[in-house]
């Protein structure tokens, strides 16, 4: 496991990871990034950085005024062969690249690219007050746990009422959901490092490995198998892109 402490940059940060698993905690936000998968941090974002598995990343920094296209706030992008591509062939570019010729003309592809492509719902919002806090830590040491947000209540000093208010205020989802998004990022830490689906299941709490599949498949529009294929698929077809 590989930690950084909370930093920020001036210019826009860009993470690509090809393999392992990036988390990045902003603001009141954790955001997952798992392989084939893109994080945009926007200059002068506090955050910090957790690390896991076999890691390989990129990370490309991004000038305020170029960067003007792109979302103010933090978020994951999908990425596609030719915008992995171009993400490889822009980090290799030197720091004083010519602006007015071809290095200048690849980066402005990569900006087009970037603010034409698909975001990704992979945060968990991560509440302020203490004693979310707490059900959050406990939810993280025994995510198979299933004690309703009455049953936390009791556990820390909160009635019911009070903790879904505080919860919808600071997050906009309900408990249900909230600790839906929570398993979606576990999910997808433990999926990328090859863990069966059936495992994962059984580690979130699911009386079935098909029940865990019909929430994920909800969450994200694909069942977990087709999610990894097709973060697989744009890996392997972008090696096979020519680097000319």
């Amino acid at each position: 496991m590989k930690e950084t402490s909370l930093h920020h940059h001036r210019k826009a940060q860009l993470i690509l990871t090809l393999s392992g698993v990036v988390t990045c905690e902003v603001d009141n936000s954790a955001w997952i990034v798992p392989p084939q998968c893109a994080l945009w941090i926007p200059g002068g974002q506090a955050h910090s950085l957790r690390a896991s598995g076999d890691l390989k990343i990129y990370c490309l920094f991004v000038e305020t005024d170029a960067a003007a296209v792109m979302p103010a706030e933090c978020c994951t992008i999908a990425v596609t062969p030719l915008l992995r591509e171009l993400m490889l062939r822009t980090a290799s570019l030197p720091p004083l690249y010519d602006m007015g010729g071809p290095d200048g003309r690849l980066v402005t592809v990569l900006l087009d690219e970037l603010a034409a492509a698909s975001v990704e719902k992979l945060h968990f919002p991560m509440p302020r007050d203490p004693r979310l806090r707490k059900i959050v830590n406990a939810m993280l040491s025994d995510p198979a746990e299933r004690l309703t947000i009455a049953e936390w209540g009791r556990q820390v000093g909160a009635s019911e009422r009070n903790l879904t208010r505080i919860l919808r205020t600071e997050t906009g989802m309900s408990f249900g959901r909230w600790r839906q998004q929570l398993h979606i990022q576990l999910a997808l830490q433990h999926l990328a490092q090859g863990v069966s689906v059936k495992v994962v299941a059984q580690d979130l709490g699911y009386e079935s490995a098909s029940a865990f599949i019909t929430m994920f498949r909800k969450a994200l529009g694909k069942s977990p198998a087709r999610y990894l294929a097709d973060r697989c698929r744009l890996g392997s077809s972008a090696e096979a892109l020519p680097s000319s």
